[in-house]
């Protein structure tokens, strides 16, 4: 059935000497793979809307195995992001996660949407650790491994202060900190921001400020968080974080 999708390149891999497997993420159909025929020729009218991150609109014959695409017109090239390879390296994180956690042809709206509007932050604007962190948070509840971060994560309270803690899975409050010597003391405004990461979207947020300290005691909490319950090895974050180490 040839259906009209609106959809993300989230990768794409060379299949035979001229086309490509495809695989688009998209907010009715989720994320699949389809064939583009003759999209490796140089002036197929294919090889522009089939590049990473193109966001566009599809013609695509969809089956219950490999999936066709017929033709594309593009809706959003985020020329900004391939052209900065700080923008780049996000650009291919929030991808590659995305991919990883999101199971094939099970659609979801509002992980659709934020990636979308991630996506127009990083290539709108220069600072992007925060909204990556937000859309972050929304994959691993998706994933089913998010960190409790509305309540104490070992008797419910929701009394400030709190420390986060790897090993407990989220927030302790004070009474619970001894169940891990180990546990990061959070600010009472970084814990309530882990909450905001969590359930508010990108498009509710204005403009984000916070200290650079306050900011990397996010970033290496949700990488720890990720190393001891994510159980994917993504390349695209080892490269971002060379990068960070270069900055």
């Amino acid at each position: 059935m040839l259906e009209k999708v609106d959809g993300i390149v989230m990768r794409t891999k060379d299949y035979g000497e001229t086309h490509k497997l495809v695989t688009l993420f998209s907010k009715k159909q989720g994320k699949f793979t389809a064939l583009a025929r003759g999209a490796k020729k140089p002036k197929s009218r294919m090889a522009a809307v089939t590049q990473p991150f193109i966001y566009a609109q599809f013609f695509v014959y969809l089956n219950k195995g490999l999936s066709t695409i017929q033709q594309g017109e593009m809706i959003e090239s985020y020329r900004f992001i391939r052209e900065d390879i700080v923008k780049t390296a996000y650009a291919a994180y929030i991808m590659e996660l995305t991919d990883k956690i999101m199971e094939d042809k099970s659609p979801d709206a509002t992980v659709y949407d934020q990636l979308l509007k991630t996506l127009d932050w990083i290539s709108n604007n220069e600072d992007s650790d925060i909204p990556v962190m937000m859309y972050e948070m929304k994959l691993f509840k998706k994933g089913g491994f998010a960190p409790t971060v509305h309540c104490c994560a070992s008797c419910g309270s929701k009394e400030a202060p709190y420390a986060f803690s790897i090993a407990e899975g989220g927030l302790l409050c004070r009474r619970c900190m001894h169940q891990d010597q180990n546990g990061v003391h959070l600010p009472n405004s970084l814990s309530k921001l882990l909450y905001v990461f969590s359930e508010v979207g990108l498009e509710r947020v204005g403009t984000i400020s916070i200290k650079e300290e306050n900011k990397k005691i996010l970033r290496n909490t949700l990488d720890a968080y990720y190393d001891r319950y994510g159980g994917y090895f993504l390349k695209s974050r080892k490269f971002l974080n060379q990068l960070h180490l270069l900055k």
